[in-house]
Formats: structure tokens, C-alpha cells, sequence
């Protein structure tokens, strides 16, 4: 709708023209981008040549026949068109002015009638008992009056309250009455045919009764040693945590897995939206407590942070989904990190292929131990074969060996998703981590395994837009935006891969607007499918191509766990630069817009190499209220911080800017945006990473 708005905004422009009497009449609009239904719009008349500068104003059109005229009604003396509250077919009409000293001079202007599409986020939600969530409509295009009445309606009371922002048309607050379904409307004031819905339902309790749940988290004690945590809970008919079990890395005197007695979460209710912000409490059967803070997405998902007592990290927990798993043969890729004995950064990805019986028939493994790759298997990829089961006693629980030459031992809980037979935006996630003892052999490790979707993983596969997060040793996180162009079909020649990146190098800020450069006679960022198609590839990325002379571009391997998506190692550096590779889809008006970006976002520290770096927890507000500003709002913790800001995203890749103020005292940090997802008008997801120079960042990742 953007795009198509911007389509018709081309075709407006001034006009005029005379006789031989050297009169000319010109029309201006106004420089408006789009007229849309019912609108109100001044028009205006410059007559030169003549003392008389008074004009007659008359519409024509194909479709402007009729009574009353669907075109709409323009004053003949004023200028003042009114548009119709329907858009004529064609939506193209002509304005004129005639003079009124010379009927043979007039001026003339095309424009046309564009509807508004309303879109009310988040778009699915679920809402605690008395609690409160932020709702935001926005109109499309994105210069479309940010006008709206909100309206409420629910199956039972007391149904709660609806109450409309006095400075932000488009914001409106609910808070939950009794457990029950209810719908949530935005109408624009002005194209009334234009609405949004969003139906959801108000729960008793934000975890969902009797179901599973599995999280994993990592982050540093008080020595600034590596900690990382894998583990399961279930909850019972009322939603509270009923048990559980954990692994923690390094392991505790008393051995893992370690059992989760009980425990709670409880929404706050001191907060801006205290929907999507509470205390996750897990109590061990050591007697050892676990608090977390939690930021919640509007599907449930919890963003966690640890930042008191011995140990501060970042995590997340998702709802499980047990019959998803071992359902049949099931390839996964996999993405680990940790330490080494020698608490140097390693890293492990690749692929393992699970019977359905407990046999992992075939795999591969790329590792990178602090730049060394020959510590597991000798040359890289090495083979991997090995078992699995679930543990008898722990609901979730699964153990895995793998052999690669040296036998490793990890446990794994189920994370959220679904096995997909093509491309999806949910894929099924297995939490990771490994449980050797530690003997100057084996690696710490922990990270996720996503199910990979059976497909052919030649180059044409990876033919697309992709957004890439990536982590090194010393606080060095970079966003890399690429384009693939789906060349060679695995033949093995490489295929071209083009982009934009920005890197946070420790508070050493580089930004590459296009690689390779414009211009550039070779391209040195290029991709490969290993032989037999498999999902192994290799990527060239990050380096720096503005340097002169430039710095060559890192080699990856990447394992695919569908079209565009997967996870990354760099092969031989000490930074063990990893992460992972996730689709950006098609953008359903061919281009992003910053008015697909109101609404509530879960923000959190998603990736961190420096225990120097505090992790945080935001609830983000974005907003329009029209007139092309776009404003950033909610709350950041520990602390409680307040934030302000504004943030913009450029039409063409769905990169932009975030500038966040945290009073008082100010403090103001840049910081850049790359969206993931664009569905029904939003952007339901994207990164971000600090670009304020001499200022280390991690990744965050932000979710409606």
C-alpha cells in the first residue's frame, strides 16, 4: 500500500497554460502526496499577465459523472475539494482553474484518491487479569492522517476499559477485566471503511496452564567466568511452575541435571505495560533461588535477564511443543558457544541427523577453538554420528552423545516451534548444553538446535534477503543485511552476495552502506554450497571494503536450517565470530515503511561477549501521530528507567535508527535497526546494536 501510494503521489504537479492573451494560470496541490476518502484539501490559483487573479474551479474526470459525483465536490470560488467517501474507478481526476479575465487560460493539476488501510498491533496477544496492554493503530500509507476512534467490546462483564492517548490518536490503553474473549478496534476518522480488529482473549495467568516450557541463559559470575543454564518447566491448571529440571555450566558440586521444585512468575504492576514486564522466580531442589527479570512478546514468549546477585546474563524461555519432536527422521542444525579449558572463546556449528529411534545416523561439525579448528576431528567438516534418549526421570529432558573422533556429551530440552515441510517464521528449536566434566578436553558449550526444513541447499536456495547477528570475543557484534543472488545451483562455483553491515567493535563504530562498493570491478563477498548440497556453506562477510586498501572480507561456514536462515562460525579467527542468519521475507508492498513499525516491542540483551556490558531489559512504545514523526517511548530495566526517542526506517531494506534518551540525567545513544519480519502491515521483529562511539554494545532483539 505504500508503495502504491507513492505510485499515485507521482502524478500530482503544478500545471498551466494560456492564450495568445499572455495570461497564465497555474495550480498547485499543495505539494500533498495522496488524497485520501473524505479528506478536505485546499487548492490554489497563481495568475500572471492580468490585474484580474480571480479563477472559477471546476473536477472532471472518467468517472466524475453523476449526482452526486463520485469524484467528490470541488467550490467553485474557494478551491476547497472534498473527496468522496468512496474512490471513484478510476481514482484519477483533473483540477482546474479558469481565469476568470480570459475563460481560453486555465491551469490544471492530476491527482488521485488513494484508500487508508488501518493495521492495529500487536496483531496477536494475550492479556493477564487486570493488567494493562498498549494497543497502536497506524494508517498506510505512512502520511495518512494518524487519525482514529477506538472502540471495545468483549462476551462478558467487567469487560475492562479502553482509554485513548489525549496527545496520540493512535495509542490506546486496555486494562483487563475477567477472563473472557474481547475485541479491540480502530476506525480512522477519516476514511470511516477503514478498521482494524484484533480479537484476543484475558487469562489468569501470562504462563499457560499445564503446558511445557523450555529456556536457556548465559551471561558471567561474579569473577567474570562463563555461566550458561539450559533447562524445562512445567506448569499446572493454574499456571504456576509445578517442576522442572536445569543443567548449569560450569557444573555445581552437586552434579547435573539440578530439579526445579517450583516456582512463579509475577507480572509487575508498577510499569508502563505491565502486560509484558514481571519477575520469574525458580527455586531449585539445592535450595538455590533463581530471579529473573522478563519482558514478554505478545505470543508469550520471555526475554530474561539475571542482573543481581553472583551471576548477570541474558536468556529466553518459549513454550515447548513435545509432539513436535522425534516425530520421525529429523535433521537439525546447530549453533553452539562457550569456552574451552583455557577460557578462550570456542564455537560449534553443523548438522545432525536424528532416526526417530534414537540414533543420530550422520552429521557434520565446523568448530573454531580461539582460531584453531583441528581440536575435535582434525580437518574440518568433521563427521559426526551418535545416540540420544530421554532422561527417565526429567519430563523434557534428553541426553545426547556425539562422536566426532572425540566423544562429547551434551543435554538438550525442548524450545518452542514447529517441524516445517517448507520455509517457516517458527521452525522447531532445541535448547542445548554440553555436560562434560571439565578436563582440559572438552568445551563448555551451550546454544539451540533448529529443525532443518528438507530441501535441496544448493545456491539457488539461498536466493533472498537476509539479516545476520553475529558475536565476537571482546564485545564485538556486528548486523549484516545481504542479498543473495541464488547463482551457480551448487555446482561449485560461488554466487554473489551484496549488503550493508554495521559493527560495534567494542565501542569502535563501522559502518558500511554497500558492499562491495559501488563501482567495485570484482566482488570479493561471494557464497558457496558445499558438495552434495547438504545445508553446509561458505560465506564471505564483514572485513571492511571502505578501508584502503581494503580489508578482505571473514570466510563462514554457515549451516542452513531453511532458505535463508541458519547458523554462522567464522573458521579461523580468535574473535570465533558466530550467530546466526534469519530470512527477511519479501516485504508485502515491495518496500518497509516507519509506519509498520508502531507498537509494543519486548526488547532484551540478546547476545553478549563482555561481562563489562550490564544486560537490560526495555519495553519499547513506538508511535505516529502523524505529520512524519515517529516517536520512541517506554522503559528500560533494572531501574525503571524512562526512555524517549525517534526512530525512522528507510523504505527500500528495513534498516534504520533508533535514538533512545534515558532521563535524567540525559543520556542519549544512537543505535541502529534491522527488521526482520513485515506481516500485515507490521514489522513484527528486527535487531539493534549501539552506534555511539567508545560505547560497547551488545545485540538486542526486539519483538511485538
Amino acid at each position: 500500500m505504500a508503495l502504491l501510494s507513492l505510485a499515485l503521489a507521482g502524478g500530482c504537479a503544478k500545471g498551466g497554460n494560456g492564450t495568445g492573451s499572455g495570461i497564465t494560470v497555474t495550480v498547485s496541490d499543495g505539494n500533498i502526496s495522496a488524497i485520501y476518502p473524505n479528506q478536505q484539501v485546499t487548492f490554489t490559483a497563481t495568475v500572471t499577465g492580468t490585474t484580474n487573479h480571480t479563477v472559477t474551479w471546476s473536477l472532471s474526470g472518467t468517472a466524475c459523472t453523476g449526482t452526486p459525483n463520485p469524484c467528490g465536490t470541488i467550490d467553485k470560488n474557494t478551491g476547497v475539494y472534498v473527496a468522496p467517501a468512496a474512490v471513484p474507478s478510476p481514482a484519477t481526476l483533473t483540477i482546474t482553474a479558469t481565469s476568470a479575465a480570459d475563460s481560453t487560460a486555465t491551469g490544471a493539476v492530476t491527482v488521485h484518491i488513494v484508500l487508508i488501510a488501518v493495521t492495529v498491533t500487536p496483531t496477536t496477544v494475550t492479556v493477564g487479569n487486570g493488567l494493562e496492554q498498549q494497543f497502536t493503530a497506524i494508517a498506510v500509507p505512512d502520511d495518512a492522517p494518524q487519525k482514529f476512534t477506538w472502540s471495545l467490546t468483549c462476551t462478558t462483564t467487567p469487560c475492562g476499559t479502553l482509554v485513548q492517548d489525549q496527545n496520540t490518536s493512535g495509542l490506546a490503553l486496555y486494562t483487563a477485566g475477567s477472563n473472557q474473549a474481547v475485541t479491540v478496534s480502530a476506525t480512522s476518522t477519516v476514511d470511516t471503511q477503514s478498521a482494524d480488529t484484533v480479537k484476543f482473549s484475558v487469562v489468569a495467568s501470562r504462563l499457560t496452564p499445564n503446558s511445557m516450557y523450555g529456556f536457556q541463559f548465559s551471561g558471567y559470575d561474579s569473577s567474570n567466568k562463563p555461566v550458561a543454564v539450559v533447562g524445562s518447566v512445567t506448569t499446572g491448571a493454574n499456571g504456576s511452575i509445578t517442576g522442572g529440571v536445569e543443567d548449569i555450566l560450569p557444573a555445581p558440586p552437586s552434579g547435573n541435571p539440578l530439579a526445579i521444585n517450583s516456582g512463579s512468575y509475577i507480572p509487575s504492576t508498577n510499569n508502563i505495560n505491565s502486560n509484558n514486564l514481571g519477575t520469574l522466580t525458580l527455586n531449585l531442589g539445592n535450595g538455590t533461588t533463581n530471579t529473573y527479570t522478563a519482558v514478554l512478546t505478545a505470543s508469550g514468549s520471555f526475554q530474561l535477564i539475571e542482573s543481581g546477585g553472583a551471576v548477570t546474563g541474558s536468556g529466553v524461555m518459549q513454550k515447548a511443543a513435545p509432539i513436535q519432536f522425534n516425530a520421525g527422521g529429523q535433521t537439525f542444525a546447530f549453533g553452539f558457544i562457550g569456552v574451552d579449558s583455557s577460557s578462550k572463546r570456542a564455537g560449534y556449528v553443523g548438522m545432525l541427523a536424528m532416526d526417530g529411534n534414537g540414533n543420530i545416523t550422520s552429521g557434520m561439525l565446523d568448530p573454531n577453538d580461539n582460531g584453531t579448528t583441528n581440536n575435535v576431528c582434525g580437518t574440518a567438516p568433521c563427521n559426526v554420528t551418535g545416540t540420544y534418549q530421554q532422561d527417565p526421570n526429567f519430563s523434557g529432558l534428553w541426553h545426547m552423545t556425539l562422536t566426532t573422533g572425540l566423544t562429547q556429551h551434551f543435554d538438550f530440552v525442548l524450545g518452542s516451534g514447529t517441524a516445517q515441510t517448507k520455509t517457516g517464521p517458527n521452525p522447531l528449536t532445541l535448547f542445548a548444553i554440553a555436560t562434560d566434566p571439565t578436563d582440559g578436553t572438552h568445551p563448555a558449550l551451550s546454544g539451540s538446535m533448529v529443525y532443518q526444513v528438507p530441501m535441496t541447499y544448493n545456491n539457488a536456495a539461498f536466493s533472498g534477503s537476509s539479516v545476520s547477528a553475529l558475536t565476537g570475543a571482546n564485545a564485538n557484534v556486528s548486523l549484516t543485511l545481504g542479498i543473495t543472488d541464488g547463482t551457480s545451483s551448487g555446482t561449485g562455483g560461488t554466487g554473489g552476495f551484496t549488503g550493508n553491515f554495521d559493527q560495534n567493535d567494542n565501542g569502535a563504530i563501522l559502518s558500511v552502506p554497500a558492499f562491495p562498493p559501488v563501482g567495485a570491478t570484482s566482488n570479493p563477498y561471494t557464497y558457496v554450497a558445499s558438495s552434495g548440497n547438504s545445508g553446509r556453506y561458505i560465506f564471505q562477510m564483514l572485513g571492511n571494503p571502505t578501508a584502503s586498501p581494503a580489508v578482505p572480507p571473514i570466510p563462514f561456514v554457515l549451516y542452513a536450517s531453511g532458505a535463508n536462515r541458519g547458523f554462522l562460525l567464522d573458521q579461523s579467527s580468535p574473535n570465533v565470530i558466530t550467530g546466526a542468519m534469519y530470512p527477511q521475507p519479501a516485504k508485502e508492498s515491495g518496500s518497509y515503511g516507519s509506519s509498520q513499525m508502531p507498537g509494543t516491542y519486548a526488547a532484551a540483551t540478546n547476545s553478549n561477549s563482555s561481562s563489562s556490558i550490564a544486560p537490560f531489559v526495555q519495553n519499547l512504545l513506538l508511535t505516529s501521530p502523524g505529520g512524519g514523526v515517529f516517536n520512541v517511548a517506554g522503559t528500560q530495566n533494572p531501574g525503571n528507567n524512562v526512555l524517549t526517542g525517534t526512530y525512522a526506517i528507510t523504505t527500500f531494506d528495513g534498516t534504520g535508527s533508533i535514538t533512545l534518551t534515558t532521563p535524567p540525567p540525559p543520556s542519549v545513544a544512537t543505535n541502529v535497526i534491522y527488521a526482520l519480519d513485515a506481516a500485515n502491515s507490521v514489522i513484527s521483529d528486527f535487531f539493534m546494536i549501539g552506534t555511539t562511539s567508545g560505547t560497547p554494545s551488545s545485540i538486542i532483539f526486539a519483538q511485538q
